[in-house]
């Protein structure tokens, strides 16, 4: 598996230095009552107004975040500090927040869960200056974390769709928060959710890829559950549900989905499903043991699906404002 390096690092870097601040073009998700609320995307959101959509923006501050701190000799360290010092103040924030609160069912639950990430990987910061960033985000991280328990109590069904809706891949990334912040009330909720949603489930078929998936709703709901369950009961759990793995079954799970238009949005998302197939495999290799011969298997399909979609990070700008998060968390092992 390809490892993140320092060059990596700094190239992604300046990839995401590039669309952060890039209001135009702008894929807006706004509910308007009246004509009042006809504004552009920096007057909605004074932070996250670029990188084409609100969501992708928000992990490309996650990993500008995470860069700055696995790699604080980066030449472009003092970019990204200038970026965060000009973007996260109170009032920005503020009106973030606001937003948030006004709209409940605004990027529910992806964005949420990014916002998590982002307050995760912030708290984990030795620097005054990280911080101070995180301190600034806790009014906007609080209010998703509370958008959580509001909505998982009533929420009967899981959304198992390979796109934004996805409940295990926002439940698997809350959960990091969850780690990283010691709120174990919200812990509990996510935990007992996933199990009463996935506990049962047994011989995935893998009917996927959809055509513009950028999640595996088969791995992402495997490592969800590894991060629910204690090791021997996820042991017994993966093996009723992906019981042929040691065989390459389900099939499609081994093989890189095909992108024929990087160009095309939609179809474009099959990158970010061959990298985030990558990290889930890469994530799930670490519950085998050394002698497991699905071990191997699966590493190597992680390394097939990142280097099938790790060249397009860049290019196109329908892939170029958001791959790169998951290319990071695909070499990183994110989780």
């Amino acid at each position: 598996m390809t490892g993140l390096t320092a060059e990596t690092a700094a190239r992604f870097t300046r990839i995401a230095l590039g669309h952060v601040e890039r209001e135009y073009p702008n894929k807006l998700d706004h509910v308007m009552t009246g004509p009042q609320d006809v504004q552009g995307p920096r007057t909605l959101h004074p932070v996250f107004y670029g990188s084409f959509d609100w969501h992708s923006c928000v992990h490309a501050y996650w990993m500008l975040a995470r860069l700055r701190r696995l790699f604080p000799a980066l030449a472009e360290a003092a970019a990204v500090a200038a970026l965060f010092d000009r973007q996260f103040t109170a009032a920005n924030v503020a009106v973030e927040t606001k937003y948030a609160l006004q709209h409940p069912g605004f990027e529910r639950p992806y964005g949420w869960a990014w916002v998590l990430m982002l307050a995760a990987e912030l708290a984990r910061a030795t620097t005054a200056e990280g911080q101070r960033w995180g301190a600034c985000l806790k009014p906007l991280a609080d209010a998703f974390a509370d958008r959580f328990r509001t909505f998982l109590p009533k929420a009967s069904y899981p959304l198992r769709v390979g796109t934004h809706p996805n409940t295990a891949f926002a439940i698997a990334l809350a959960l990091d928060y969850v780690k990283t912040v010691g709120d174990a009330a919200l812990g509990e909720i996510l935990r007992a959710k996933a199990r009463l949603w996935y506990g049962a489930d047994a011989g995935c078929q893998a009917w996927e890829p959809g055509g513009d998936e950028f999640l595996s709703s088969a791995l992402i709901e495997a490592e969800c559950m590894r991060r629910v369950l204690p090791a021997a009961e996820f042991a017994v759990w993966f093996d009723r549900f992906l019981p042929d793995l040691a065989a390459g079954q389900p099939a499609t799970l081994f093989t890189p989905a095909t992108v024929s238009d990087r160009s095309d949005g939609k179809i474009g998302h099959l990158d970010g499903l061959n990298l985030s197939r990558a990290w889930c495999w890469r994530l799930l290799a670490t519950a085998l043991a050394a002698g497991d011969p699905r071990r191997a298997r699966v590493l190597a399909a992680a390394d097939e699906h990142l280097a099938a979609s790790l060249p397009a990070v860049a290019g196109e700008y329908m892939g170029e404002h958001w791959l790169a998060s998951f290319a990071v968390m695909a070499m990183e092992g994110v989780g």
